[in-house]
């Protein structure tokens, strides 16, 4: 027997944000254990999208993820605004985050350009960094 969707369709759906507790990662001691909520899980949130390379595991969808690794031997000048775009355009599909602003840029250390920027929550304001290897 073929399912119906006759009247399916004209339901009225709530659609309900689900809450951010997740749980803890210790990330000194490469552990997990107990729970985080609202803006300590946004700062996960934000480790894990930064620390992911985009289309390279099968297990996070397309959208998830950062790309970083076609910026290697790319000049300065085209790396710094590059990452800036790279950094809003992953963070943004979290729609907790609604912007993410104040790019610094730090090119002390030869060879990685380091950037540290704020990401503005639901939760507030939390201050990232990133770096990349060039």
């Amino acid at each position: 027997m073929i399912p119906s969707t006759v009247g399916f369709l004209e339901l009225d759906f709530e659609i309900e944000e689900q809450p951010s507790q997740t749980y803890k990662m210790d990330l000194d001691g490469d552990s997990v254990r107990g729970f985080v909520d609202d803006q300590e899980a946004m700062k996960q949130t934000i480790f894990r999208i930064l620390s992911t390379e985009r289309y390279q595991y099968i297990i996070y969808p397309w959208y998830y993820g950062i790309e970083t690794l076609d910026l290697y031997g790319e000049p300065v000048t085209y790396v710094c605004p590059e990452l800036e775009r790279r950094i809003t355009e992953a963070l943004l599909v979290d729609t907790r985050i609604s912007s993410v602003t104040d790019f610094e840029h730090d090119l002390s250390v030869k060879g990685v350009v380091h950037t540290a920027f704020t990401v503005h929550t639901i939760y507030g304001e939390i201050r990232a960094e990133k770096g990349v290897n060039i």
